[in-house]
Parts: structure tokens; C-alpha cells; sequence
């Protein structure tokens, strides 16, 4: 790694802003006209930018992280002027210039933000109750990360048994809820509205129960999806009730299952407690996409990697309240040499990061493969498979599918595999997207690499690499297309 690091890519900068409207303003102020003392060294990259007050923004950028750190008044994270400094110096030497030392404002941000992360490593090895963000998971924005004091054993196990009992509630509510829908005929469903449902909804987040709560969203959203939705609520009520019975009787379930079931209806292992107790696995992790989404209350961010020598997927999941970016925002194409801690599970894929021992170059780089080792269809079929064997409540398994050519069709489009001659139907609830048309550009007619979740609705794509990665998903959701 050079001294200050390997330039990002403008795909990879702009991967990171909080919606579109950022993007078009970071893009302005990546003149070198609009930075004084601008520079890089290691992983940190700095500079004033002028603006309408007398005294210009200070921005640092970690790109350990990333963090940012910007003395402007916006709200967003990162704001316009971390974008243009890092599109400004992802444009080479002569906007940002390499080597020398971070001025005092700029190493003061940088040396509390790595004592910080010392203090959540340390607490992580000893088992203390540490909190905040910076591992991947949480709703905390990772920039606030402090640590308690002792925590008192026998407190938490109430608090944890009394959560327990209000979401057993909350299940048992559920399965009266079901029964009823089933005794009146689901072809009452699409008449009955959202009132009964969303007070069902409203008694799930009474019973701290956020993953029970989406299900009943989800039940609600069902009779007006279209031809076939009667088919559709049976298999969701039936999956509900599954989650419910195996909560209720969680003493009878294999040790991994519970663990699952656990995690589906919103009870997750603390991070510091995870960090602690579990087995961390060393690699070097490519990030092979990136996802937002939200629910009005949560921004919710997942990343998805891949371990070079592991094979493994893993899922990043970060949180931040709405109309800010989750401050987790590894670019698509980085490659990590981490720990990763996978949360207990019966097909584990969520995980916590733990220590990063060295940013290697991305994937974009002269130094690294442009695509990832990919698999052929038959093959994501059999993985989805045997990670629903285990998971039924899944949704969709991550994979990167190599040498498919995307196919446009009146029933919808596919990913038809040339070697095998199988093919892959995309997500009909992708149909929309103007970024299929741009899958379709890259792959002139020809196999490309792509990386998505397969389902039992489809493939959803997510990053293709043409030679490089090209973010797909989540950039149409943002509002844009590169």
C-alpha cells in the first residue's frame, strides 16, 4: 500500500453519499479551486473548502471507516464537502496531494477517533460492556461509540426475561390474529384494510418485537400485490405461524435453530458481547455490494462480502435515523483483511467486524482480480437451497453468478446461464428498475459476473463488474444511474 493509501474511484466515493441531491453537490466542490491545504497520508485525507462564511469548512476524512468529521452546520452524513474532498483526491496527486502530516485540527478528530476504537477493541477482548458502532451492526452512528461501567449480570437476565415474555405475548396475539384470517377465509383478506393489521402491527412493537412486526406488515401488503396474492398470504401466514410456534417453544429447537428463530423475531447478541464471546475468522473480505432501505423510522444499510480464502458470505448490517447515511460505508470493490464475528445462527451470514489489521487495494486496482470467482446457476439454486434447508424464513441468499447473460423478455426478465444453458428469472419486484437496461449495456450482449441475492421470487442483482464493480440496486434507489 502506497503511503497514502490507494485511491478510491469515483464509483466508490459517490457509493457513499446519503441520496442524489449529495452526490451533485459533492461533485461541484471536487475542484482543486474550492480546497486550500488539502492532503493525504496513511488513511486520512484533509483540506479547507471555502464557503459562504469568512472562515472555510474543515473536513477530515478516516478511510478506515470511513469516518467524517466537516465544521459545516449540514446534517447529512457525509456531508458535500467530505464527497468532494474525496472525489478531488480519488482524481489523482494533483488535487490531493500524498505524504506529509494531518494539520493539529484534523489529527485531534483522528487520534480520539482511534483511541475510541482502541477503548471498544479492548473492552471486546475482555468481555466488557462496551457500546457503540464501528463493528457493522447497531443502530448507533459509530462516531458515538462509548463504554459503560460494570454491567450487573443478574439485571440484564431480568430485563432479558422480561423481553421474553412480553414477545411471547406478542406471539400468542399473533396466533390469534392467524387463526382468525383463517376460520373468516382468506378471501376476506383484501376487504378487511390496513385497521387491523396496523393495531396487530402497533401490539408487536408493545411487545418488542420488530421482527414479528415486519411480518405483519408484510401480511398487510399482500392482498393488494396482484394476481395470485391469496396463494402468497397462505405461504406468509404459514411462515409466520412457524416463527411463532418455534419462539413459544424455543426449549425443544436445536441450539442453532433457536438461535435463528431468535434473531427472526428482533433478539440479537449485543455487539460487545458478540465481539467477546465469539470465534473470530480472519481473511481478506471483498465487498461485493452495497444495499439502503427504510421503514420511516431506520435507515437500514447492508453490506455484503466474501472471504478470499474462507469462500464465505457475510452480511454487514448498520442503522441511522432517517435522511442520514449509516456511517458503516465500506465502497463496493474495497478489500478488507478483518476479523469477522458471525451472530449465532443455523446458516450464519450476519457478522460484526472486529479488528481491521490493513486496507488492501480495491478490487478496481491493478493489483487485485477485476471480478470475483462466480458460480453457475445450478449451482446459486443448490446454495439458496441448503441455506433455506436451515433458515426457512430466509429471503435470499447471496451469490455471485459468472458467465450469465442478461435477457429481456415479455414474461419478465432472466440470467441465462451459457455454459449450462439453465437460466435465472430476475425478481419480478425488479421489473422497474432502468438499471436492468444498464446491466444489460455492460453486458453487450455477452456473459458477465453479477452479484445478488437469489430467492424464491428470483435473482435481484445487485454489482456487476465490467471490468470493474458497477453498483446497480442501490444506486436506481438513490435516484441515479452511473
Amino acid at each position: 500500500m502506497n503511503p497514502q493509501g490507494e485511491r478510491w474511484t469515483a464509483e466508490q466515493v459517490l457509493a457513499l453519499a446519503p441520496d442524489a441531491t449529495s452526490r451533485t453537490a459533492g461533485g461541484r466542490l471536487a475542484a482543486a479551486g474550492q480546497w486550500s491545504g488539502a492532503g493525504a497520508h496513511g488513511q486520512a485525507v484533509w483540506g479547507l473548502c471555502s464557503g459562504s462564511g469568512s472562515k472555510p469548512y474543515q473536513t477530515v476524512v478516516d478511510l478506515n471507516g470511513p469516518g467524517y468529521r466537516c465544521s459545516c452546520p449540514s446534517r447529512k452524513f457525509p456531508c458535500k464537502h467530505a464527497l468532494g474532498l474525496l472525489l478531488l483526491w480519488a482524481s489523482g496527486e494533483g488535487g490531493v496531494p500524498g505524504g506529509g502530516e494531518p494539520p493539529e485540527w484534523a489529527e485531534q478528530w483522528l487520534g480520539d477517533r482511534r483511541e475510541r476504537a482502541e477503548k471498544l477493541a479492548a473492552s471486546a477482548r475482555d468481555g466488557g460492556p462496551g457500546r457503540g458502532g464501528g463493528t457493522g451492526d447497531g443502530a448507533g452512528r459509530g462516531e458515538k461509540g462509548e463504554s459503560g461501567g460494570t454491567a450487573d449480570p443478574e439485571a440484564a437476565r431480568r430485563r432479558a426475561e422480561r423481553r421474553a415474555q412480553r414477545i411471547a405475548a406478542g406471539a400468542t396475539e399473533l396466533e390469534r390474529r392467524l387463526a382468525d384470517l383463517l376460520r373468516d377465509g382468506l378471501a376476506s383478506a383484501d376487504r378487511a384494510g390496513y385497521g387491523a393489521w396496523d393495531e396487530t402491527a402497533a401490539r408487536m412493537v408493545d411487545a418488542q418485537a420488530p421482527g414479528l412486526e415486519a411480518r405483519v406488515r408484510e401480511l398487510a401488503a399482500i392482498p393488494s400485490s396482484g394476481p395470485g396474492w391469496p396463494a402468497r398470504l397462505l405461504e406468509e401466514c404459514a411462515l409466520a405461524h412457524l416463527l411463532n410456534q418455534g419462539f413459544l417453544h424455543l426449549d425443544r429447537l436445536p441450539e442453532k435453530l433457536a438461535a435463528t428463530t431468535r434473531t427472526r423475531v428482533g433478539l440479537t447478541t449485543p455487539v460487545a458481547e458478540l465481539l467477546a464471546t465469539g470465534e473470530p475468522i480472519r481473511d481478506r473480505w471483498l465487498v461485493l455490494g452495497r444495499q439502503d432501505g427504510t421503514d420511516g423510522r431506520l435507515t437500514t444499510r447492508r453490506i455484503w462480502l466474501r472471504g478470499e480464502r474462507t469462500h464465505r458470505m457475510a452480511l454487514l448490517l448498520s442503522f441511522s435515523a432517517p435522511g442520514q447515511s449509516p456511517e458503516l460505508a465500506l465502497p463496493t470493490g474495497l478489500v478488507l483483511d478483518a476479523d469477522l464475528t458471525y451472530y449465532p445462527a443455523a446458516w450464519p451470514l450476519r457478522a460484526a467486524i472486529g479488528t481491521r489489521h490493513e486496507e488492501l487495494p480495491h478490487a478496481s486496482s491493478s493489483s487485485a482480480p477485476s471480478a470475483p470467482e462466480g458460480c453457475d446457476v445450478d449451482t446459486a439454486l443448490a446454495a439458496y437451497g441448503a441455506a433455506l434447508g436451515e433458515d426457512p424464513w430466509l429471503d435470499g441468499w447471496p451469490v455471485v453468478l459468472a458467465h450469465v447473460v442478461p435477457v429481456p423478455g415479455d414474461g419478465g426478465w432472466q440470467l441465462a446461464d451459457e455454459r449450462s444453458g439453465s437460466a435465472l428469472p430476475v425478481d419480478p419486484r425488479c421489473a422497474g428498475r432502468t438499471d436492468l437496461w444498464q446491466l444489460m449495456a455492460i453486458s453487450g450482449g455477452g456473459p458477465v459476473t453479477v452479484f445478488g441475492e437469489c430467492g424464491h421470487r428470483g435473482f435481484s442483482p445487485l454489482t456487476a463488474w465490467d471490468p470493474i464493480p458497477v453498483s446497480l440496486l442501490d444506486t436506481a434507489a438513490q435516484g441515479g444511474i452511473r
